[in-house]
């Protein structure tokens, strides 16, 4: 339980998002399931809805490893791709137009991949969705030299917010709200939503620049090569 009394107003109730994916290219790869859902102001899940989707192409065995969805059971449970986009996509913009903000670890991720199938399927995409809260970028931009790994399990556990079944929509989805409240209560976030979420546009840049000019560095990246720093929605290859 959080302490309500110390939670910033604005983060007393968030809507939390995560995907499940055929893999990590957020140009190409498809959704397999889906969470959608609200935290209230002690972090307890007040609303929420899963999707499982065929995404009309194989999940490669990579992609099962992680999240546990085989093709077969894609195929056999999972609805029409369209509809859990479309589907996936009202849900969160209905909470962003009620002002609710959203919170999804590396948020650039699943809204990049979430506006791509959109467009690929015929659907309104999420261009620009508002607010958003990326735990993520938060954490390294006021722990920026903690050394570590940046998973959502290693944060997690960093901010004492329990996560069971790891890579599991759902699971990931709620645990991300729930560091995102903990970020809130560790640091000082900017008061409003609209001033955190421009914040995180910036923070978000530097981290990609800083961590193009590392990956340089080490052979990694060619020298004319960057990561893209768009957020919450990539506007390029992260690659090119």
């Amino acid at each position: 339980m959080l302490p309500v009394d110390a939670l910033p107003p604005p983060l007393s109730r968030v809507g939390v998002f995560d995907l499940e994916t055929t893999g990590v290219d957020v140009e190409s790869d498809r959704v397999v399931t889906a969470h959608v859902g609200v935290l209230d102001l002690h972090g307890r899940e007040i609303a929420a809805r899963d999707w499982l989707a065929d995404p009309g192409i194989a999940i490669p065995a990579e992609a099962t490893a992680v999240h546990g969805v085989t093709t077969e059971r894609a195929r056999r449970d999972g609805r029409p791709a369209r509809e859990v986009v479309s589907e996936v996509t009202a849900s969160l913009r209905s909470l962003l137009a009620q002002g609710v903000p959203v919170v999804a670890y590396n948020a650039s991720f699943d809204f990049s991949l979430l506006a791509n199938e959109a467009m690929r399927l015929g659907v309104e995409p999420l261009v620009d969705p508002a607010p958003v809260i990326d735990p993520l970028v938060i954490d390294k931009a006021y722990d920026r030299y903690r050394p570590g790994k940046r998973t959502l399990a290693v944060v997690a556990e960093h901010y004492s917010v329990p996560l069971e079944s790891a890579h599991e929509a759902a699971a990931d989805a709620v645990a991300a709200g729930r560091v995102a409240q903990a970020l809130a209560l560790r640091f000082p976030l900017p008061a409003s939503l609209a001033d955190l979420h421009v914040r995180q546009i910036g923070w978000a840049r530097s981290q990609a620049e800083s961590l193009t000019e590392y990956f340089i560095s080490i052979g990694r990246l060619d020298p004319e090569q960057t990561l893209d720093g768009s957020w919450p929605v990539r506007r390029a290859d992260p690659s090119s």
